[in-house]
């Protein structure tokens, strides 16, 4: 019996846009900023950071050494924000009315700066608030693991108390859904284009759940 739906949030609840990320690197003077950030996951100094290895100030002063001129705190940070876009008002409605029926987490590979600012906004368009929607929230930042790696499917699972056998996970990255396969986790995996609350509509009613 499904209880639980464990959710990513980037490209799963939130849109993404890596190109208007790295555009927006690219401006601020950093041409080499495709090395760091990957399609689903970051990388260098940007792993390090969504890791929880470094702080943001840390983050902040190895960027510039990249930049071939001064640049703020806030332009580093707004251009690392340009990576999202919003979050879809149907898509909160769908997680309020799914919270009815089960219990709902958040697993995400994030960041502070992203964190504290852009995505805490996001959830805020109904008037309510990133903990409003969920029943836990695990972040890589704060875990200091990031996805496919098994230890932190394993920490939501003490954590919070669930069964992997009890429990869906929903992210985009194909490698991310069969990490939590190979742990016992049932898996849905929403490409672009489609919509989580579609494709577990579809899996209940084919029997798959």
């Amino acid at each position: 019996m499904i209880r639980n739906l464990l959710f990513d949030l980037g490209g799963v609840i939130m849109n993404i846009d890596r190109n208007r990320c790295v555009a927006a690197f690219k401006e601020l003077g950093m041409n080499n900023i495709e090395e760091f950030l990957g399609d689903y996951g970051q990388k260098g100094v940007f792993g390090a950071l969504e890791e929880g290895l470094i702080s943001p100030e840390e983050w902040r002063a190895e960027v510039r050494r990249h930049i071939p001129h001064e640049v703020t705190d806030k332009q580093i940070d707004d251009a690392f924000n340009h990576f999202l876009l919003d979050i879809p008002r149907e898509r909160l409605q769908a997680l309020r009315e799914l919270r009815k029926s089960y219990r709902l987490y958040l697993l995400s590979n994030t960041n502070a700066v992203m964190w504290n600012s852009k995505i805490a906004e996001a959830f805020t368009t109904e008037g309510l608030t990133v903990n409003d929607y969920f029943d836990g929230i695990t972040t890589s930042f704060e875990a200091k693991v990031m996805k496919p790696d098994h230890a932190i499917f394993r920490k939501v699972e003490a954590d919070f108390g669930i069964k992997p056998e009890e429990t869906i996970f929903f992210d985009d990255s194909l490698a991310n859904c069969k990490s939590a396969g190979e742990i016992g986790f049932h898996y849905i995996h929403v490409v672009p284009g489609s919509e989580f609350h579609t494709l577990l509509a579809k899996h209940k009613a084919a029997g798959n759940l």
